[in-house]
């Protein structure tokens, strides 16, 4: 819900930064000299508008990739983390119980606390440590027989997986858009909202409206690309819900 309040504050003052912009332009130059440069100033327009509209378009393109793919990742985490837990269940005790109270404090702690902290590009050592505690279980567990050796070797791969999706996924939350394509991206937005004042249309409300719709169409994308480049945080955040579902399966057992 912040969010959503945030959004509707920055697009309500885009707009209203664009429209008192427009004034101050028509205050120091008269709507007659503004009204010779109407064909040239949409012809700029035109090739402008379409430059940054591809720009924006590839920047929502890769962000929403990026929040996917962290989608993505968390599901397999889960599943794998499910294997290895229902494999498990095969080998008996002490591996049973060293895996199952192993995967409960790593899950517990994934939420808990490498979450937020992902929000910020970092990760949790003890959920690191915790995850090395459940590969100690698994390797201490001798197969006796072909049917133990098989799943064994299957608990293992499934592990190895769980490590690969979790690198990958602390990876993600470290990616953001550089700094220098931010600065492209907010300079873009405000020469192409600003280039309205190059006319010269006889109703300014008329302008004014185009102009305030067009800061509002910037300012909301660059708001969603802003939003979907962090997706551990804010109300459009990927949860950690697929591996909480883990937990209860845990408990179950």
């Amino acid at each position: 819900m912040r969010t959503i309040l945030l959004l509707g504050l920055t697009v309500v003052a885009s707009i209203a930064a664009a429209v008192v912009g427009l004034c101050v332009v028509r205050l120091v130059v008269p709507p007659e000299v503004l009204h010779a440069n109407n064909e040239v100033a949409g012809n700029y327009l035109q090739t402008l508008g379409t430059i940054y509209a591809v720009l924006l378009a590839f920047v929502v393109f890769v962000v929403w990739t990026q929040q996917n793919d962290a989608w993505k990742l968390v599901e397999r985490q889960a599943n794998e983390l499910a294997d290895v837990l229902r494999i498990a269940q095969v080998f008996g005790e002490p591996v049973k119980s060293r895996v199952l109270d192993a995967v409960r404090a790593y899950v517990r702690e994934v939420a808990e606390h490498e979450w937020p902290a992902m929000a910020h590009g970092r990760s949790s050592p003890r959920a690191a440590q915790l995850l090395q505690t459940v590969w100690q279980a698994l390797v201490a567990f001798e197969p006796k027989a072909t049917r133990e050796e098989t799943l064994y070797t299957e608990a293992v791969a499934r592990f190895n997986d769980l490590c690969d999706a979790r690198t990958d996924l602390l990876l993600n939350s470290r990616t953001r858009l550089p700094p220098t394509l931010w600065v492209l991206l907010v300079t873009g937005g405000f020469s192409t909202v600003a280039s309205m004042s190059l006319f010269g249309l006889e109703s300014f409300w008329s302008l004014a409206l185009m102009t305030g719709s067009m800061a509002g169409a910037v300012s909301f994308v660059l708001f969603l690309i802003r939003d979907l480049d962090t997706p551990f945080s804010g109300d459009w955040q990927v949860t950690a819900e697929p591996i909480l579902l883990v937990l209860g399966q845990v408990e179950n057992l």
